[in-house]
């Protein structure tokens, strides 16, 4: 008989370990796959947030769905198990004496009591822990992504303290509460004594008065004792709950939350011909983090298809700005941007940004092949080798790449650490080229290069630029000249637009920017 309970145990508790095992697994990956969708669909001025820093957010996603799993999966088995034991416990009771059952489910709330006093000091504890974890992985991040610029001003303790400290805070609070922590504990563990001693007394009184015998006292105790250390053991769980419960609240803050600028939206028009005719009207703008600053204050300027707006003018004035709202990473607080005539809000995003190819003054390279990386400017069909190395020779790195020993397949590094900055410029350059777009943005695309790679680089944008409507942002005047039309931008708005030789008969904004360069 035993023999056959013990087969039967085996199975059944297999099959559970197995199934909700299974099913926490499952949940864990959805959760995390979720997530992460979740992050690449929220607007570019949610990064913005410190709140929202890198690293906090991959500490975030490596932990928040494992914590969850810590409450699912086979501790879902378990306590389903505990559960279900301790009401055919209560069942057996109840037949053999009610009366003690009576009794012991009466002091029963009592232990609850406790124990939930136990847990939510417990889960106080995983709250302020998470948050020391997503401090700490920021500033971790923040390190070791930037190894390079660590070293080199030998910040290693000046990065090790602040870890430290981050954990700190936390780390003091626990000491403080220890004891509340303590007690609460005690109490909660203590509670099953005070419930035997009560239990035996009713008991004893029970058998004297011949209500009823000592087999049956002892079926009813024993069966809810059993069950109840099953009970008991659950609640050790109690942190694991408690991180959990903060980690689900999290993940679906994220989760419900909806995006200013849906990158995943369908909504919008597609045109069936793009000719990249662009026009910036009467732009206001604030970024949503420093909104006492106004970036842009009225700009208005335009460009018609194939021909070069070039966009001068100090740091800070708002050029970058204006390439990041046709982009539509921000949409302007006032005024429009339009594509071809329509409201950039109203087209298709994705589409949108399909057309347009940028290449920035730092661009990012992602830790892959040289050939995936140029594959990566289109991502809505297949670019073939071909197309990889056409894109190559106009962005005239072609025959660099062809040196190497792997040639295509050689990995770039981590953010491209493996090449200068001139060849991350040129592959960048064909990767924007790659997708033949419309419109091409330049964002000081050669302003952090030495002379030699410029003229290279500054050759590849020049044959890139041909055909296409393109906006250059540069602060070496000498790179523009050739523009179609050069506007001079100043606290956020146009003040000076034409040709070079134009702007330079004005006498006027343009005319002591080159100046100034030039006596430099």
């Amino acid at each position: 008989m035993f023999l056959v309970l013990a087969v039967i145990s085996l199975v059944t508790h297999t099959i559970q370990g197995f199934m909700f095992g299974k099913s926490g697994e499952v949940l864990t990956k959805r959760l995390r796959s979720l997530s992460f969708k979740a992050l690449l669909q929220q607007e570019i001025g949610w990064y913005d947030d410190h709140k929202n820093a890198i690293g906090v957010l991959l500490t975030r996603l490596a932990t928040d769905a494992s914590q969850i799993k810590g409450a699912t999966g086979s501790r879902l088995g378990f306590f389903t198990k505990a559960a279900c034991t301790l009401l055919t416990a209560i069942i057996i009771a109840f037949v053999h004496d009610w009366r003690l059952t009576l009794l012991i489910l009466a002091c029963i709330p009592f232990i609850i009591a406790a124990n939930a006093i136990r847990v939510s000091s417990v889960a106080g504890h995983a709250s302020k822990d998470q948050k020391a974890l997503e401090e700490a992985g920021r500033i971790s991040t923040e390190a070791i992504e930037n190894i390079r610029t660590v070293a080199s001003l030998t910040s290693e303790d000046a990065f090790y303290e602040r870890y430290n400290a981050s954990l700190n805070g936390p780390y003091r609070d626990s000491l403080t509460k220890a004891p509340l922590y303590g007690f609460t504990y005690g109490v909660a563990q203590s509670a099953n004594y005070f419930l035997d001693a009560v239990i035996f007394r009713f008991g004893a009184w029970l058998i004297a008065n011949c209500y009823t015998n000592f087999e049956n006292l002892f079926i009813a105790f024993f069966s809810i004792l059993f069950s109840a250390i099953n009970v008991g053991q659950s609640s050790s769980l109690a942190p694991d709950f408690g991180k959990a419960k903060v980690s689900a609240q999290r993940i679906f803050q994220l989760l419900d939350r909806k995006p200013l600028i849906d990158s995943y939206s369908e909504k919008g028009t597609k045109l069936s011909q793009f000719d990249g005719n662009i026009e910036f009207r009467d732009i206001h703008f604030v970024y949503p983090t420093r909104p006492e600053a106004q970036v842009l204050q009225g700009l208005s300027v335009k460009v018609n298809k194939g021909d070069t707006l070039a966009l001068v003018g100090s740091s800070g004035c708002g050029k970058s700005t204006s390439i990041q709202l046709l982009e539509r990473f921000y949409d302007p607080m006032a005024g429009q941007v339009f594509a071809d005539g329509f409201d950039t809000k109203s087209l298709h995003l994705q589409w949108l940004r399909s057309k347009l190819g940028i290449v920035s003054q730092e661009p990012i390279l992602f830790d892959c092949s040289i050939a995936e990386n140029i594959q990566y400017g289109d991502n809505s069909r297949v670019v073939s080798q071909e197309e990889v190395e056409e894109a190559a020779k106009a962005a005239n790195i072609h025959t660099f790449i062809e040196n190497l020993p792997e040639k295509y397949n050689t990995r770039v590094g981590d953010k491209g650490a493996q090449l200068s900055g001139g060849q991350k410029q040129r592959i960048a350059i064909a990767r924007a080229l790659v997708r033949k777009p419309a419109v091409l943005l330049l964002d000081e695309a050669t302003s952090a290069l030495d002379t030699e790679s410029e003229k290279i680089v500054q050759k590849a944008l020049d044959d890139a630029r041909k055909g296409r409507t393109c906006i250059i942002i540069a602060h070496r005047l000498t790179t523009v000249q050739n523009a179609d039309v050069i506007a001079v931008i100043h606290n956020g708005k146009v003040v000076e637009q034409g040709t070079h030789s134009q702007l330079l008969a004005k006498e006027g904004h343009y005319y002591a920017l080159v100046n100034a360069q030039v006596s430099h």
